[in-house]
């Protein structure tokens, strides 16, 4: 089996909630490759909800928590590609990372053994089909910066 081509290159963009509040979008980049594929073809959404400091941001403690999380889940699927996270959005009270994933038994095995070293986290996992990628291309369409600016 060919090994798939994962862009490692990200953008940084503010959005605002449904409830008009500050949330900061970070979107992968060049996932074409894995989009056309055809392989990717559920969704999985984790996230954490927090008490938000003004302006809907976590605090320093829960923000440095946070990071660790995420170069953890980076780690483990840069490693066994069932997954590819694609946004992770922080604000309004919550961080949400998106996945696409190939197998949801895979991806769920990769993900415990991803946290395995943090206590209980408050986290929820929401799956979905989504063999068209409605979610990043939404995503996409609605953050993404030209190179140009």
């Amino acid at each position: 089996m060919t090994r798939l081509k994962i862009g490692d290159e990200w953008w940084t963009a503010p959005a605002e909630g449904e409830d008009g509040s500050l949330v900061i979008v970070t979107g992968r980049s060049k996932v074409e490759p894995v989009m056309e594929s055809g392989r990717f073809n559920d969704r999985v959404e984790v996230t954490w909800k927090y008490t938000p400091e003004e302006g809907g941001m976590p605090d320093d403690a829960t923000a440095r928590l946070m990071e660790q999380v995420d170069m953890a889940l980076r780690g483990e699927f840069a490693r066994d590609a069932v997954a590819v996270i694609t946004g992770i959005y922080t604000g309004g009270g919550e961080r949400n990372w998106v996945f696409y994933v190939s197998s949801l038994r895979s991806f769920q095995y990769r993900f415990n053994h991803a946290l395995e070293p943090f206590d209980t986290l408050p986290l929820t996992i929401y799956a979905e089909h989504d063999p068209e990628w409605n979610e990043y291309r939404e995503m996409r369409s609605q953050t993404e910066i030209d190179e140009g600016e």
